[in-house]
Parts: structure tokens; sequence; C-alpha cells
């Protein structure tokens, strides 16, 4: 879709949905086995193991102890991190930057939480202006402080320090976009 029109919608969700929905919509893979639906492989069966898990159906068929393995669904953080210095106010064909930076964090965000992820957010200048942490549950606020940023004063630059900080305050690993 055209920019300047997802720009005159105004509602951020509403346009986030119409441009993600049906684009991607899996989950990502972990490393690591666990409790999930999805098999994933048969090991050899070692001392200690949980007799729970053993394929009986397949002991059957080969005299032999495996067990079944399983991928592991992760929830992982995300963080979207959008430039609201002076700069991103300049447009051009009726779109400024920041309207645009705001429609791709809107999307991004709504995709990471659309697989169940975490979602954080992160306004900043020369410094933090908002701050969402990553949180299941704060796509809503995530969406409201999109929908109300302005770019800042116009003595404030951007700081490529400040993106660095906001990541250190997360104890958890992830991902981060910056817009």
């Amino acid at each position: 879709m055209d920019p300047v029109v997802l720009a005159r919608v105004g509602n951020l969700e509403l346009v986030a949905r119409s441009v993600v929905d049906g684009f991607i919509n899996g989950m990502h893979r972990s490393p690591y086995f666990g409790a999930s639906v999805d098999f994933a492989e048969h090991r050899g069966y070692t001392a200690g193991d949980d007799i729970r898990r053993v394929d009986w159906k397949l002991f059957g068929r080969t005299d032999r102890f495996y067990i079944k393995e399983y991928e592991a669904d992760t929830n992982a953080n995300f963080a979207c991190l959008l430039d609201v210095s002076k700069s991103m106010a300049f447009g051009s064909r009726g779109i400024t930057k920041l309207d645009y930076g705001r429609i791709l964090a809107a999307c991004l965000t709504y995709l990471v939480h659309k697989q169940r992820d975490r979602v954080g957010f992160a306004a900043f200048d020369d410094d933090i202006v908002e701050l969402v942490p990553p949180s299941a549950k704060h796509m809503d606020v995530t969406l409201h402080v999109l929908d109300r940023l302005r770019p800042s004063k116009p003595s404030s630059r951007t700081s490529t320090r400040t993106p660095r900080r906001s990541s250190k305050r997360s104890p958890r690993s992830g991902s981060a976009a910056t817009t």
C-alpha cells in the first residue's frame, strides 16, 4: 500500500494489521528440545531418562529403547527503537520520516506480537523520550505511545549511544530494530 494512504488512516493498529496480516504468520523454531506437539527426532535411551518419554511402538519394532524429542517453542524479546529527533519532521510527498517510522514500527511490533513474542518500544533523540519495556501485554501501550509521538525540540540531535543504553536496560536477550 501507498505510505501516504497509510498515514491518512490514522489508526496505527488498523494500518499495522492491514500491512502484516497474510504476510508472515509463522513461529520461530527453537534450537532446544522440550515439550511441544511438534515431533523433532528420536534419540537413544540413556540411563536416567524419563521412562514416560520412551517410544514404546518403536521399541516393539526394534527391541531398542528410543526417546521421543519434541521442538520447544520459545518467546523472544523484541524492542523497536525510533528516532524522534527534529530531523524526523522532514517529509516529502505528503509523509514525514517520523510518520513513516511510526507506521514501520507499528507493523514490526504487530508482526512480533502476532508471533506471541514480547514487544517493547523506545523513542529517543539525545536521550530516551519514551520507554515501554518488553512484555506480551504491552502492545496497546506501544501503539498508544507511537500514536502520540511528535518530533523533539529543534535543539535536539540524535545520539548513537542512546539505543545502546536502552538495550542494556533489558535483562533478557532478544532482537531490536531501529527505525
